[in-house]
């Protein structure tokens, strides 16, 4: 209560104390906000026209005090004039009296002012709890976010090695996963001395699942662990040979449908290559076709499209065979590249990807396949890519 009348301030304090309020006293604004620090009001009825600081500037300090909550003010005032009362809100004031106080009006401003503080309350204590909530949310995505990191380093080292020169034919790979973990692999094995297998692998939708489904694939053509090879078969002489890829894409899809209990499948290209006679077999699931670049120029699309892995049972899949001479490169991509959109929406398609492949004729290896990825960045306006980003490259120069 702040009033420079020592009658009114104490006329007012026996009618509030009677309430139940517990009521301090302050003669004017200075003291009222000296008092205010220590004592953090939760009301205050202050007289407008006071010596010193009067009710509107101590009204303004108020507002600038730094409180945990809200403080309702109520102005006591003789002044009756319409812009007086707005004087009187723009300086912060929630309320306002005439004087003389009206027992009945003071008891009803008060109330008011209560269940304003109530509410405020209410919604400080809803706000704390949904800070702790999003503090302990942000906690849980750090988290996980730093678990994500090292699962994208675990899938990339799936990838053991970006390129490999077999003498006659060079083997090189790219994987960019579009989040932290994607749902595309590619790899290649030794098949024998004269002969190697490579193959690119496109798993349905993205994120934790499909990644971890990559991981098992690539345990079903390990290059280090030949045995667990679905794709190979050990010979007499402990060595291995190469099983039938239509054979291999069976056996793939059966593992899937009966051991992955997941509703994900996937789509993929597996080859097998002869470095002695540069002939390819293909076996192509769903996946996006094959591209042959001539040592020429000349591009041709490969494959017979097929039926993704794990989708369908008793699905036939057939072998391609073609032959690779030298100067020629085969480009096995992912559907991330062809359907990379740019700012417009329209995607780059078959003929953008023959463009950046003219353009780029000169160069070979993995430098190829990152200034494919780093053409396709400019394609779509360094936007994030919306789709994983993967491709094996094999190269044919010939004479081993």
């Amino acid at each position: 209560m702040v009033d420079d009348s020592r009658l009114q301030r104490r006329v007012l304090a026996v009618l509030l104390g009677g309430w139940g309020f517990e009521v301090h006293e302050a003669t004017g604004g200075e003291e009222a906000l000296e008092m205010g620090q220590i004592l953090q009001p939760d009301l205050v009825i202050s007289d407008w026209m006071m010596p010193g600081m009067d009710g509107i500037r101590f009204c303004k300090a108020f507002r600038e005090m730094v409180r945990e909550e809200y403080g309702y003010f109520i102005l006591l005032t003789s002044k009756a004039d319409r812009m007086d009362a707005a004087e009187g809100l723009d300086a912060g004031a929630d309320d306002f009296l005439t004087k003389p106080v009206n027992k009945a009006e003071l008891r009803a401003r008060l109330n008011a002012g209560e269940r304003i503080l109530d509410m405020q309350r209410q919604l400080t204590e809803k706000n704390r709890i949904i800070r702790q909530t999003v503090d302990k949310l942000q906690a849980a995505h750090d988290s996980i976010d730093s678990d994500l990191i090292e699962a994208k380093k675990l899938q990339q080292s799936l990838v053991r090695e970006r390129h490999r020169d077999f003498g006659s034919a060079q083997v090189s790979l790219l994987l960019r996963s579009a989040g932290r973990v994607g749902g595309d692999l590619v790899g290649y094995y030794p098949i024998n001395a004269t002969s190697f297998g490579c193959f690119a692998i496109d798993v349905s939708g993205h994120g934790i699942t499909s990644a971890l489904m990559t991981a098992r694939l690539a345990g079903y053509l390990s290059s280090a662990v030949p045995e667990q090879n679905v794709a190979l078969r050990a010979v007499g002489d402990g060595s291995f040979a190469a099983r039938p890829l239509a054979e291999v894409a069976r056996h793939l899809n059966d593992l899937v449908l009966s051991e992955v209990t997941t509703e994900h499948y996937f789509t993929m290209v597996l080859a097998h290559v002869s470095l002695d006679s540069g002939e390819v077999k293909l076996v192509q699931a769903g996946h996006p076709h094959p591209v042959v670049q001539r040592a020429d120029g000349r591009i041709e699309e490969v494959g017979r499209g097929g039926v993704p892995v794990g989708l369908l049972p008793d699905v036939a899949f057939e072998d391609v065979t073609l032959t690779l001479f030298p100067g020629d490169r085969l480009l096995i991509q992912s559907d991330g590249i062809t359907e990379c959109p740019d700012p417009g929406g329209t995607l780059l398609g078959e003929n953008g990807l023959f463009e950046f492949l003219n353009d780029l004729r000169e160069v070979r290896g993995a430098a190829l396949l990152e200034a494919i990825l780093w053409k396709l960045g400019l394609y779509a306006g360094d936007a994030e890519f919306p789709d994983d980003i993967s491709a094996v490259l094999v190269e044919y120069p010939g004479g081993g």
